[in-house]
């Protein structure tokens, strides 16, 4: 890294000696120039990141684990849980106020809140994938 940064210092020190030399009106092709460069160097890290993250899920994904980043249930299960719960809660919340007025309604809600609550911080147990420890004493 550090051989990378002594480079591009090299490269920097080139071009400001040559917009010496050359004058003014050659500053924005040298800074183009060198700023072009510089976006190589970035897209080349960022390529190597990305190929590097890419190996690691694709070594997660091998060994049958879970990635560390994730959560239990994807986003998507997560964000359609919450959509299908809001959908439900108006005719139960309607049912509530029916059957007990003010308090049905709060008890409705309160339910709802905690199958969210629930969900959200450990998920649902059928949902969680069996691991070869699940089955070992």
């Amino acid at each position: 890294m550090e051989a990378r940064d002594q480079e591009l210092k090299k490269e920097l020190d080139a071009t400001l000696q040559a917009r010496r030399e050359l004058g003014p009106e050659y500053e924005s092709a040298l800074v183009d120039s060198f700023l072009e460069k510089v976006e190589q160097r970035l897209d080349g890290t960022v390529d190597r990141r990305v190929r590097r993250q890419l190996a690691e899920q694709q070594m997660v994904v091998a060994r049958g684990a879970r990635s560390p980043h994730a959560v239990d249930g994807n986003f998507g299960e997560r964000f359609g849980f919450g959509i299908i719960t809001m959908i439900l809660a108006v005719p139960l919340s309607a049912i509530g106020v029916v059957q007990a007025d003010l308090e049905g309604l709060l008890v409705t809600w309160a339910g709802i809140v905690g199958v969210n609550a629930v969900y959200a911080v450990r998920g649902w147990p059928w949902s969680r994938r069996r691991q070869a420890s699940d089955w070992e004493d």
